[in-house]
């Protein structure tokens, strides 16, 4: 039985409908690469104003050149990102190159990386944990986001990523004993 999702799910392409449409019963828009056209992000703003929006794309540059086109005219989206590890087969990286339990776990901890700060988080706790600053912390980061399924980025979304989500100081410290 496929698993029901009432918002409307941002995909980059056609193959990525067909593996999704297997196993999610959603609505579906393909961006068809990442010049995303002006009519799809009028549609999408369109379809924002009455349902929720999810942004799907694939975790390599051309999905995060989407993602940041769409967030720079649409405030408000929900992101799902699946981790690239999850996202590999073929020597092809991509949501049609992943796995359904890779995706709804994407799709279970969507959250928007405009919202309004709810965290009280700084870049000295970055500093201060690691995450920034050192040689490492490219890696650190890299397994948090992981962890906690904030898609790939420098310590500064990062940071704009885990206030978005509320995350404490205290949640931050926990999440990385797990690396």
């Amino acid at each position: 039985m496929k698993q029901k999702v009432d918002a409307l799910i941002v995909v980059e392409g056609t193959t990525d409908v067909a593996f999704l449409q297997s196993f999610l019963d959603a609505d579906f828009i393909t961006t068809n690469g990442s010049d995303v056209p002006r009519e799809t992000i009028d549609f999408i703003k369109q379809a924002k104003a009455t349902r929720d929006v999810i942004v799907l794309t694939d975790p390599d540059s051309p999905g995060k050149r989407i993602r940041d086109i769409l967030d720079a005219e649409i405030p408000g989206l929900l992101h799902a990102f699946i981790n690239k590890q999850d996202a590999i087969k073929k020597n092809k990286v991509g949501v049609a190159e992943s796995n359904k339990e890779a995706v709804l776990e994407a799709l279970r901890f969507a959250f928007s990386t405009t919202a309004k700060s709810t965290g009280t988080l700084s870049m000295n706790d970055l500093f201060d944990l690691g995450l920034s600053g050192n040689e490492n912390s490219a890696k650190k980061r890299e397994i948090l986001s992981k962890t906690l399924h904030l898609g790939f980025g420098n310590a500064k979304t990062i940071l704009k990523r885990l206030n978005a989500l509320g995350i404490t100081r205290a949640q931050l410290e926990e999440a990385l004993k797990h690396d």
